[in-house]
Parts: structure tokens; sequence; C-alpha cells
């Protein structure tokens, strides 16, 4: 079969690539090797319990809701209240008054460091400006420019002054987020209750911005999955093609043609990829026609991915509970961030490499014990955003901690991962019934897990990453400045383009999404181009 773009990887990266070329016409097909689309946007349906499996909700930032606005595609959203809780204090992330908020719950953590308290909230309220303008318009590739002149005078204008005034004060903030805080204060416990919501080596310019995200979380009332469900209708409509079940496995780049695994062959004239970029490499066929130009740029790219790590992942809990919502309302909101003990994360995280390689099942244990007896937990509930999403009477939630692949890995090849979940899941469960959820223990209905191995199974992301490179790589693979977002898309293989989290860090659903765009309007300059 012949296509104009064929996109391989069905997350939202390549969905939304699909939505804009099916839009202009273009013949498409979209490749998802999973039998559904939608990658880490993902909702399942369990015993009558609706969880996200993926994103627990969605943050616009000047992209989600443009993107749908342009394609004329309906998702009912609503306002996602976000709850911050520490040891027994709790707070509401509503306004950026909340802020205040957050400082007196610091203030009562950590009486004696007020001085440093205000000295990071102060950065806190830099970094938020920053990213207010950042991502304080609609974002302008979803926009007609030519036409919306009111826009163009009134809003971009405008934004671009402020931009590039701010742009360079943000600089100051590209330290990792541990070693920023290490200059503000000596607390250690008061770094790691920050700190400790965020990947390994994240950028202070994105650690410290996290109560903007807050307060641009949404949901949409029928679960995340209803963002990716109506961009696949839309993709059908407009007469695409979705495959899933089908993974390519090969590329001919001279002769533009892609194998799927049952060495189906399909022609494009452009082709987007919009999954792990390590497999783009491993999937190129040596031609004996190849440019000798192009090859040396492949094998440059191929030397730069060597040795290079997925970001962190998650271990999530999706369990339900024999108690009603108004429970839960009480305690917390429906996506809440919460951290048992105010102290001690640290100094279990530094034994992290070794026990990533002992061979000593109990200290394995012990570790994940002593880590979930400290680290922050989100929980999200998302039948106290939308009340049928579980059955009356009943709640489902979905608890995740940050998760290292390797550690799991180790515990895979020493032969006890299906224990070590099934004890990882009860001490979840006593860490909420103790603390947070009084009595919830003797509830439980059903409980089961996921690991960074299931999201690497069913995404074929490397290390199970949810955000793409790792921030403790030497060199990011990735564009990781805004202004040269628009180079994402390209690579050095002829006709080829990418998109998706791979492409752009610090990565996440709405990059993902501007990725997809960028590539997908490039894709569209270049048939066009062809044609002419």
């Amino acid at each position: 079969m012949k296509y104009d773009v064929v996109i391989v990887g069905g997350g939202i990266a390549g969905l939304t690539s699909a939505a804009f070329l099916t839009k202009e016409h273009k013949k498409v097909l979209l490749c998802e090797k999973e039998d559904h689309v939608g990658g880490l946007v993902s909702t399942f349906e369990f015993e009558g319990f609706l969880y996200d499996a993926g994103v627990r909700g969605i943050v616009d930032s000047g992209i989600v809701k443009p993107m749908l606005k342009q394609l004329n595609i309906d998702v009912e959203f609503i306002k996602s209240i976000v709850t911050i809780g520490i040891e027994n204090e709790m707070i509401r992330v509503e306004t950026i008054e909340s802020l205040n908020d957050y400082r007196e719950m610091l203030i009562k953590l950590y009486p004696d460091s007020i001085s440093d308290i205000d000295v990071i909230l102060k950065k806190i309220r830099e970094v938020m400006d920053y990213m207010d303008i950042l991502y304080g318009i609609e974002n302008p590739l979803f926009k007609d420019l030519k036409r919306d002149k009111e826009y163009l005078f009134k809003t971009l204008f405008p934004w671009l002054f402020k931009f590039i005034a701010k742009s360079s004060k943000i600089k100051n903030f590209k330290a990792p987020i541990d070693d920023y805080l290490k200059n503000l204060t000596d607390n250690q416990s008061l770094i790691d209750i920050i700190s400790q919501h965020f990947f390994q080596k994240t950028p202070a310019s994105f650690a410290l911005s996290y109560f903007s995200l807050y307060l641009d979380y949404e949901y949409p009332i029928n679960g995340t999955i209803d963002l990716v469900n109506q961009i696949a209708k839309h993709v059908l409509n407009n007469g695409g093609e979705i495959k899933n079940k089908t993974k390519i496995q090969k590329i001919d780049y001279v002769k533009k043609l892609v194998f799927d695994q049952d060495n189906n062959a399909y022609e494009y004239k452009q082709l987007i990829w919009a999954a792990d970029q390590n497999r783009l490499y491993k999937a190129l066929d040596t031609n004996e026609n190849e440019n000798p130009k192009v090859k040396s740029k492949i094998d440059k790219q191929k030397r730069l991915l060597v040795g290079k790590r997925g970001g962190d992942s998650i271990y999530s809990m999706f369990m339900a509970v024999d108690l009603d919502k108004d429970y839960f309302e009480s305690k917390a909101s429906g996506h809440c961030f919460y951290t048992p003990k105010k102290y001690g994360q640290s100094k279990i995280f530094n034994n992290l490499k070794d026990i990533s390689k002992s061979q000593d099942k109990q200290k394995i244990i012990n570790w994940m014990k002593d880590y979930l007896d400290h680290t922050t937990y989100e929980i999200a509930i998302p039948s106290l955003r939308n009340p049928n999403l579980a059955p009356k009477g009943k709640t489902g939630l979905v608890v995740s901690v940050l998760m290292d692949y390797d550690y799991i890995s180790n515990i895979k090849n020493l032969k006890f991962y299906d224990e070590f979940k099934q004890l990882a899941e009860d001490k979840i469960i006593d860490v909420l019934n103790n603390n947070l959820y009084p009595g919830i223990k003797e509830k439980v209905i059903h409980h089961f897990s996921s690991t960074p191995l299931t999201i690497e199974k069913l995404s074929g992301n490397l290390d199970g990453g949810i955000t793409g490179w790792a921030f403790t790589n030497d060199q990011n693979p990735a564009i990781n400045k805004m202004t040269k977002v628009i180079k994402s898309c390209l690579t050095p293989i002829p006709n080829i383009l990418q998109a998706g989290q791979w492409t752009f860090s610090p990565s996440g659903l709405p990059i993902s999404i501007l990725t997809g765009k960028i590539a997908a309007d490039k894709a569209n300059k270049m048939l066009r181009k062809a044609k002419e």
C-alpha cells in the first residue's frame, strides 16, 4: 500500500500528527504495536472501576485546548484541584495565593528554616512568572496567523517582547533542583520535600515551576482516554487508517518502505517516527545504495544514543475500596501529592545504586519498605472528578511513586518479581492506612500494580521512561531549548521526521502534542514541495 505519510507510534504525538495531516486530506497510515492507541495516555476499566494507567490529569500549557479547537474536537474538561500533603498538613492548590498556604505548611514543619523557606518561595515565584509567560498564551503553532490578525498583534507580538525579556533570566535556574536548593538552604529535609516530587537531576527551572502546573491541571470528564478516543475518531473520520498490533520492524529509507512483524510492506512519501528513538535507528535497514554523507550523519546519531538512558519511571498500584468518595473528599482532592514523613528520603535514595545490583533479597525488600515510608505519593481518584467512574458507594485509586528501572529489573532477574509486587502493594496500603486514609486497609476490594517493566513492555519506551531522556545523561540527545523546538522534528534520515517525548526535553503530554503538530506541518510542507 502507498501512503502520503506513515506514522509509527500511536501515542499522543503520533495521533496529533495523524489528525493534522488527515485534516489536510493526506493519505495517512498510523501503525501502533499494541491493540489500542494512546500510549501513556491510557484508561482501562476493571470490575466497574475506571483507572488512568498513564497521565492522571491534563496540563493545557497553551497547547492542548488550542490543538483541540483547531481540529474542531470537543472534549469536556473539569478543573482538577491538586492537594499537597506532608505528614498531617494538607493544602489545596487553587490559586497563586495558595503559595502562602504552602509557606505556612513548610514553616509548621520546619520552624527553624523560615528565612530559607522565604528565599525558596521567592525563587518559585520567579520561575512561575517565567512559566506563565512561556505557556500563558495559545501556542502560535495552533493559530492561523494570516487570518487571525487580532491574535497576531494583540497577543503574540506583546508576548514576544515579554518572552525575550524573561528568557535570559531562566538560565539562572539550569542547575539540577537538588544542587540549586543546596545554595539556598542547608536543611536537607527541606530540600528533599521539594525535590523528591521530581526525577533525578531535574532542572530547577522545571521543578520550581510545579505550582504553575498544579494550577493548570484539568481532567477529561470521561477519563484521560477520552482525549485519545476523540483524536483517533477525528483521524478515522477524515480518511486516516489506524492499524493496531502492527509493529514496524524494518525501514528501507532509500526505497521509502517500512515492514511490519509479518513482513507486510507499506510505502510512504514521508515517515513520522513517534515512538522510542532507539527503535528508529535499530529498524534502519542497511542498503548498498545509501548516500555516504547521509550514512555518516545517521552513524553519528547512532553513536550519540549509545548508553543513553530513559527518564525515571513509576510504580503504580491500582486499588478499589468499599468506601464512598465522600470519605476521600474529606481528606484531599482527586489529585493529591502526599509525603508521609518530612525527612529522610535522600539517605534512603543514596543507597539505590548499590541496592539495584544487590543479590540479597531481604536487603532489596527492606530498601523498598523504607523508600515507601518516606517517598512522595501521587494519588489520583477518578470518581472525585466524575462520580460515574466508580460503582456507587465505592472508590478506585491510582497510587504512584517514582521508581528506578534498574532496581526493578534486578528483582525480575532474581525471580521474585511477583512476590515483590505483592509486598510493595501491601506496604503502600499500610502507609495510606496509617497516615492519610485511616481504615482503608479493611475496605480493600482488589489491588494490583504495574512497574517500569510494564511501561516498557506496553509503550516500547527505553527503561520504561515516561518523560523521554533522563536528565542524568552526559549529553541529551533531544533539543532542550524552547526557541529551537521547531527543529525537534528533524532527523538525519531522508524523508523521515520524528515526534514525541524523545525529541524535546523536558517533555510531557503538551510537548508531545506540540512536536506532533510540528512534524505534521513539516511533512505537509515537504509533500507540497515534492508535488511542485
